[in-house]
């Protein structure tokens, strides 16, 4: 099917002026705009990492705001339960029992971003009900199908306290398009207008103040398929994308190399590379890439922009290595990028 190109530029202008409106209340996250933007319009769920208070909710109600769509949020926690998602029960005014729609299905086809946070804090059965949702965007409660199509899970790790926490699962990973990090800004001006201007000190207040429904949620999905298939991939391109998955799979065959003080033998590093599914989305999110740049086709850097981002959280490693991961896959990724030539 033809894709009106015009269209595509003028619906990217509204896509840049998303993360321009987002930056005005979350200030010193320029990559994680663009990269959260990045998912947004190739559809697609959302790791996210980070301190607490860097602004990851803020950053989260402000896309919901902007793309018009509802916003619901759960705590995760350890006596969480999967039916607590779907419903909850109380006791109403007149005294009598009530059942309630939970988070996930309360606003129903209008919701547009579900933030899970804490996730490793809840239970694997709870992992399972919203990988469903996440996999079908459809759910089922009180006898009936709810649908949820214009849904986008963003879900954080605790990654400071162990005690009663459950790690997603490889497969549960692999789920989400992309882990995306927040870290505290570093520029002076930035670290001085969140601390001393008073308007971003009230959240609710700060993100009332961005333009509701840009880009109209429920026009996202038809959007993301127009661009998916009007940027192309050269053959050189999708030779480069083949050699940097079997370099994920043998970084050592590929001729990468970490740094040695990192004490390692890359031989010996990774249990299982990307799978289908990741680099399916690592050129879903590739295509997102070229278009916000301004280009009908795709280029080695819209690759590279997204591939840790993409790929990082489904690379396997080794048991020994798990713990190190943090300081691991962002190296070996680099490294990967560097030792596969680009065309």
């Amino acid at each position: 099917m033809a894709v009106d190109a015009g269209w595509l530029a003028a619906q990217r202008e509204l896509a840049l002026a998303i993360e321009r409106e987002v930056g005005r209340v979350v200030v010193g996250q320029a990559r994680a705009i663009r990269l959260v933007n990045t998912a947004v319009f190739a559809r697609g769920h959302v790791l996210l990492q980070g301190d607490v208070g860097v602004g990851k909710t803020t950053l989260l109600r402000a896309f919901a705001r902007v793309l018009g769509g509802a916003f619901a949020r759960v705590e995760g926690s350890i006596d969480l339960m999967p039916a607590d998602l779907v419903y909850h029960t109380h006791i109403a005014a007149d005294g009598r029992p009530a059942v309630d729609p939970g988070p996930l299905i309360a606003h129903g086809e209008d919701l547009s971003v579900f933030f899970f946070n804490e996730i490793n804090r809840a239970r694997p059965q709870v992992h399972s009900l919203l990988l469903r949702a996440m996999a079908e965007r459809s759910l089922s409660a009180f006898n009936r199908e709810f649908r949820l199509p214009h849904l986008l899970v963003f879900a954080d790790r605790n990654r400071v306290e162990r005690e009663e926490t459950f790690e997603l699962a490889v497969a549960a990973r692999d789920r989400f398009l992309m882990e995306v990090t927040l870290d505290t800004p570093a520029g002076d001006d930035d670290r001085a207008a969140l601390v001393f201007d008073p308007r971003f000190h009230d959240t609710d207040a700060l993100v009332d103040t961005l333009p509701a429904a840009l880009v109209p949620h429920r026009e996202l999905g038809a959007l993301s398929a127009a661009l998916q298939n009007h940027i192309q991939a050269a053959p050189a391109l999708q030779r480069y994308a083949l050699a940097l998955w079997r370099a994920t799979e043998r970084p050592a065959d590929a001729g990468v190399r970490l740094a040695q003080a990192l004490e390692l033998d890359v031989s010996q590093l990774v249990l299982a590379g990307a799978s289908p599914r990741g680099m399916s989305m690592l050129l879903r999110a590739a295509r997102v890439a070229a278009w916000l740049d301004g280009r009908g086709h795709l280029v080695p850097e819209d690759i590279q922009a997204v591939f840790e981002a993409v790929l990082g959280h489904r690379l396997v490693l080794q048991p020994v290595y798990e713990l190190r991961r943090a300081a691991l896959v962002p190296a070996l990724t680099a490294a990967i990028l560097q030792a596969v030539p680009a065309p």
